[in-house]
């Protein structure tokens, strides 16, 4: 392994993330706290390193995926350590493992919180607030990508390599030729969503800090709110939560159909079998629940309220956003069994939503198919298409690995989580909850709780779950693998 280029990246990492922390300084000046004194000195301190260690490029630029698969999981590590720093230093979440979960939560854009019972979310400073959901909007799109659309660090293959590793899905394809242009182009899409929601938020009368802030959660899908009862906190604020559902159902989407929007090419956005796949997911799954809420009643609530909650709720699952409008760890086990299913299916590929996606089950569910016709007609040619087009056998490899080792990931986090003596079901749900970066579970984790009560060798592997789930298992699972060390 090149351990000089991964170096080399690591320090651009460090400079994009010394400049980050810029934004949350210039909030405690506004506010007047003393916090800008954190974020001042640890923001000093990644400008200069990174500084230093982006004057030795590499002589040999040329990235493998050996090297970008663990430059994007030691990226990912180092700004999630760094990230805490300013919670963990002033003394805001004084224990390092609440703090380090705390900033790993927020840059994989799962929602998972330890705040709400020893501290409240609302004890934080209005800077530390802002600083917790920049890491979702951060996050989101992811720092790799950002850092290949401001700055062009390597050459060749090598971006190819960085976006592959930290791009979520089974296949990173560029939108136009230039690959910085495509991440630039991604980067756009993102910020113009995130402005435009800020805007409607505004324009309902929401506050400026907390439609700014409640943006940067929503398009990175990552559900950190600034109240402690999250937006349940807006209980009868019906035009903020309708908002916010139709920005975290938008999110969810592969932003490949933005870009066709843009060129008009309309036509083929609904021929994406992913996307209409998504589509009848998420309506069949509001139209499923809204039915067995309406039928088992004893919530008071109306046709509306109910339409609502559910639309709600099926799109922060599926976006695995991890916001809650209400307690539905209340509802029929039939509904949360559907939101289970829908946060197991996730979003699709190219979104800043977690899960599945909803391309891999799609593929996953025709190779099924195809191996099932092919032991019945066993000198049958099948293969299996995606928009038309025959999937690669590669692809549907990857596809099938991913599948095995995120079963085996589940498995193994569930019964070292278990050690604790929580019940199954709470378990079962955080774990869930923390690789498919989708924030609550159910019972003690669930919309109303947090992740506090775990141990830290629990909150350890939670945490393991949440940087694996993100980076889509393989980039961290190659930090174990000895021969990735290797120098050549």
């Amino acid at each position: 392994m090149k351990k000089s280029l991964v170096g080399y990246v690591l320090g651009w990492v460090l400079v994009v993330i010394g400049a980050m922390l810029a934004l949350p300084m210039i909030v405690a000046f506004v506010y007047g706290e003393n916090d800008y004194l954190y974020f001042g000195i640890i923001a000093v301190c990644c400008l200069l390193s990174g500084l230093i260690i982006t004057r030795f490029k590499p002589k040999n630029p040329q990235m493998y995926p050996r090297e970008g698969f663990i430059a994007c999981a030691l990226t990912w590590i180092l700004m999630s350590v760094v990230g805490c720093l300013p919670f963990y230093v002033s003394g805001q979440i004084p224990h390092f493992a609440d703090a380090l979960f705390e900033s790993i939560s927020g840059f994989t854009t799962t929602g998972a919180t330890i705040l709400g019972t020893d501290r409240q979310i609302e004890d934080l400073s209005k800077s530390m607030l802002f600083w917790r959901s920049f890491t979702n909007w951060a996050g989101g799109m992811g720092i790799l990508v950002f850092l290949l659309a401001v700055i062009t660090p390597l050459s060749g293959q090598s971006n190819m390599h960085l976006m592959k590793a930290e791009s979520p899905g089974p296949v990173v394809s560029k939108l136009i030729p230039k690959l910085r242009g495509t991440a630039g182009l991604l980067y756009i899409i993102y910020a113009v969503m995130t402005a435009i929601e800020f805007f409607m938020l505004l324009f309902g009368g929401m506050n400026w800090f907390e439609a700014v802030t409640l943006s940067f959660s929503t398009a990175g899908t990552g559900g950190f709110s600034v109240r402690n009862e999250g937006l349940m906190a807006y209980e009868g604020h019906y035009y903020w939560q309708a908002v916010v559902t139709a920005f975290m159902f938008l999110f969810a989407v592969n932003f490949s159909a933005y870009y066709l929007i843009i060129a008009k090419k309309f036509k083929q956005v609904f021929k994406i079998e992913e996307i209409r796949g998504y589509y009848i997911m998420y309506f069949a799954a509001v139209i499923a629940i809204v039915i067995n809420l309406w039928v088992e009643g004893g919530n008071d609530w109306s046709l509306f309220e109910i339409c609502h909650h559910t639309a709600f709720q099926v799109a922060t699952y599926a976006s695995s956003t991890g916001f809650a409008s209400c307690d539905f760890d209340l509802w029929p086990e039939f509904s949360k069994a559907v939101l289970l299913v829908v946060a197991f299916v996730g979003a699709c590929a190219g979104s800043t939503g977690g899960g599945l996606k909803v391309s891999r089950v799609i593929i996953l569910t025709k190779t099924a198919i195809r191996e099932f016709g092919k032991s019945i007609h066993p000198n049958s040619v099948k293969t299996v298409k995606m928009d038309g087009k025959v999937v690669k056998d590669e692809t549907i490899r990857s596809v099938s690995v991913y599948f095995s080792l995120f079963i085996f990931i589940f498995i193994i986090s569930v019964l070292s989580v278990s050690v604790d003596g929580m019940d199954f079901e709470t378990n079962f749900t955080a774990v869930l909850a923390t690789l498919n970066n989708m924030g609550p579970g159910l019972r003690l984790v669930g919309p109303t709780k947090n992740f506090f009560e775990y141990s830290d060798f629990s909150k350890y592997v939670l945490m393991f779950d949440m940087l694996a789930g993100r980076l889509e298992l393989l980039p961290i699972l190659f930090l174990f693998d000895p021969s990735c060390w290797k120098s050549k």
